[in-house]
């Protein structure tokens, strides 16, 4: 249960060190009074990314041999190499006008939380799910919701300090592509499929 944990612990992370960013920038940008809409709506966006990721995933359980469903390690190794060679727009600048745009800050971040992450949650999360019981589901899921918390209370706190923002801003992508790959070659492995490879 430990593993399982500390695995979700290390999913939610490497989709969402980018993320914390963002959320600086958002309670950075809203009034006090609207904190909690800020954290409502980070937790029904991600709630839906874990949904669609959860429905892929069951269906690709279908696949009757497990070093097969392993390969879907390669998409989180795929992504990390992506992200160490490519160049993301100015996230600041875009969050900010989507904020501007919209006068409801719960719908407004459940929309830049889907936007923002979902393309890389759903491509972590699907192959990690789908070699996954229902009860370690459960355990990330569950680990998931203690994350999202600390994440936007951490956000919140660092908003304060523009320091960490540039230092997240700048290795935050280097930080996540690692974490990408690392997660990719542990699919790999525990599924058997760099075994099966080698045999």
């Amino acid at each position: 249960m430990l593993q399982t944990i500390f695995t979700g612990i290390t999913a939610y992370i490497s989709t969402s060190i980018d993320y914390l960013v963002v959320l600086m920038i958002i309670f950075g940008t809203v009034n006090k009074r609207n904190h909690w809409s800020v954290y409502a709506g980070n937790l029904f966006g991600t709630a839906v990314l874990v949904v669609i990721s959860l429905f892929i995933a069951n269906i690709l359980k279908l696949i009757p041999e497990d070093w097969i469903l392993g390969l879907l390690g390669l998409i989180p190794i795929f992504m990390g190499i992506h992200l160490l060679i490519s160049n993301e727009e100015d996230t600041e600048a875009a969050v900010e006008k989507h904020l501007q745009s919209k006068k409801n800050v719960f719908l407004s971040v459940a929309t830049i939380t889907i936007v923002t992450c979902g393309a890389d949650n759903i491509g972590i999360y699907v192959p990690l799910f789908a070699q996954m019981t229902l009860a370690s589901s459960i355990t990330v899921i569950l680990t998931f919701l203690v994350m999202i918390s600390l994440f936007c209370l951490t956000s919140l706190l660092l908003s304060k300090i523009p320091l960490v923002a540039n230092l997240l801003e700048r290795f935050g992508d280097y930080i996540t592509a690692f974490v990408y790959i690392g997660l990719g070659l542990y699919i790999l492995w525990e599924s058997g499929t760099l075994m099966h490879f080698l045999n």
